[in-house]
């Protein structure tokens, strides 16, 4: 492929509609943000941990029996959750209980399955808020 079949040679067309939304694009920092956290739900294993804690609250033993990890694995990336404020922790005695917290991810897990085309009838779902 040569180099001018990749570039547009032309001008910018519709000039006013590329300054209308250079003006509403969000900050730099903003789109960084909302690249990390479309990075952390990106994982495999952070989506089944999301999975999980949507049908219940759960201490890590269970989610690393569930998904066949360490208990180790299991708290790395509880941390990374609980950084971000999708889940929090509660203390009974010496365990610690982990749950889901916005409402609203499980609506975007519902909205990423029915984008995907998956039709897992385990994917959270809106109707369960």
């Amino acid at each position: 492929m040569k180099r001018e079949d990749v570039f547009c040679d032309c001008e910018v067309i519709h000039a006013d509609l590329v300054e209308a939304a250079k003006k509403r694009m969000p900050d730099e920092n903003e789109l960084y943000d909302l690249a990390d956290f479309f990075k952390v739900l990106g994982d495999s294993t952070r989506a089944k941990i999301i999975w999980a804690l949507d049908e219940s609250e759960m201490c890590v033993c269970d989610l690393a029996a569930l998904l066949g990890v360490s208990e180790s694995s299991v708290s790395h990336q509880l941390r990374l959750l609980r950084t971000l404020g999708l889940v929090a922790n509660r203390r009974d005695g010496v365990v610690l209980y982990y749950r889901l917290l916005p409402d609203k991810l499980a609506q975007l897990f519902s909205v990423a399955a029915e984008i995907s085309g998956s039709t897992q009838a385990g994917i959270p779902q809106v109707a369960a808020l």
